[in-house]
């Protein structure tokens, strides 16, 4: 089954979900606010799709804790997304071993409507 990782009040989960549903897709939706994701999906998310796909540095969470400023190398921005999953750019999408982050329509049709 699919996973879907993030939160609900976000602009891309929603597009996310609602294009599941328009498409009558089952899945599982995991809250970030509600289960926290380990460090060990972190890593396996990193190495399907690279660590700088999986930061988000455009958000709100990293401008309110500065991250900016710590110029941060792979380790660190590994670390930061261990402790504060609102640093995980969303949604996250699990499809058996494939990984696929954000929300781009015609990735997902060509993933999930085929």
């Amino acid at each position: 089954m699919i996973k879907v990782y993030g939160i609900k009040s976000c602009g891309s989960v929603k597009k996310a979900l609602k294009f599941f549903k328009d498409n009558s897709i089952e899945y599982q939706f995991i809250d970030f606010k509600k289960e926290a994701v380990g460090c060990e999906k972190i890593d396996f998310w990193i190495d399907k799709v690279g660590i700088d796909k999986l930061f988000n540095n455009r958000g709100t969470k990293y401008r309110t804790l500065k991250l900016k400023e710590l110029n941060l190398d792979d380790n660190g921005k590994r670390e930061w997304l261990c402790k504060e999953n609102m640093l995980i750019k969303r949604p996250v999408i699990e499809l058996k071993n494939d990984v696929i982050v954000a929300f781009n329509e015609e990735v997902y049709k060509d993933k999930f409507l085929k």
